[in-house]
């Protein structure tokens, strides 16, 4: 594990806690809990907003304990149990690849290598020399019949391949924004690889 500083304090901003009150809020008296991961999620992109790394400090998970009045542990025990949550600093581009079955079989390997190769970066939960970059292994990220697929930051990025995947690296270094999240082979939503298939033509009303 990389070792790094943790901040010592911790606090919303002004529109920060107007989300954490907002989501608070949502809940009956007693049930504030509930609202842990959305709490979490508004800190941890705080944090980037403030220091370029989503992730989130010890300071902060107890800010998060305290607004919803319960023991540190137990925000502590879902921030390390989700993998959203990230506890110590990350880069620019968070990579996340999926390696379960689905994506293995359409050729993740082939996709890991591809990032490895890029970036840099030797294996997963590293961050690259540049710092823009952090490679995670995640499990199944519920988009399989788009397999494979590469999570960046909030974005997914489907039927990857190697040369799409280092293409897709290369923009980012070069300072191009990310492209529009879904198929980078070009089929629309979760159309068949091939094409179409049927109802290949619009019939005439009455036909």
């Amino acid at each position: 594990m990389s070792q790094h500083a943790e901040p010592t304090s911790f606090a919303f901003h002004a529109d920060s806690l107007k989300l954490v009150e907002k989501a608070i809020a949502k809940y009956p008296e007693g049930r504030q809990m509930s609202a842990v991961k959305t709490l979490l999620d508004i800190a941890q992109r705080q944090m980037e907003q403030d220091t370029g790394s989503a992730w989130l400090p010890r300071a902060a998970m107890d800010v998060v304990a305290a607004c919803l009045g319960v023991a540190p542990i137990r925000v502590y025990e879902v921030a390390t149990f989700y993998t959203m949550f990230n506890l110590e600093p990350v880069g620019k581009y968070h990579l996340q690849l999926c390696t379960t079955t689905p994506c293995w079989l359409r050729g993740s390997d082939d996709v890991v290598a591809a990032c490895k190769k890029a970036t840099g970066i030797k294996n997963f939960g590293e961050t690259s020399a540049d710092g823009m970059f952090t490679l995670k292994e995640v499990e199944c990220l519920g988009a399989c019949v788009n397999a494979p697929i590469l999570q960046v930051n909030d974005d997914y990025f489907e039927d990857m391949d190697a040369a799409r995947t280092t293409a897709l690296i290369e923009d980012l270094k070069a300072g191009k924004p990310l492209p529009p999240a879904g198929s980078l082979a070009g089929r629309m939503s979760s159309a068949p690889a091939p094409g179409q298939t049927s109802l290949r033509s619009n019939p005439s009303a009455g036909e």
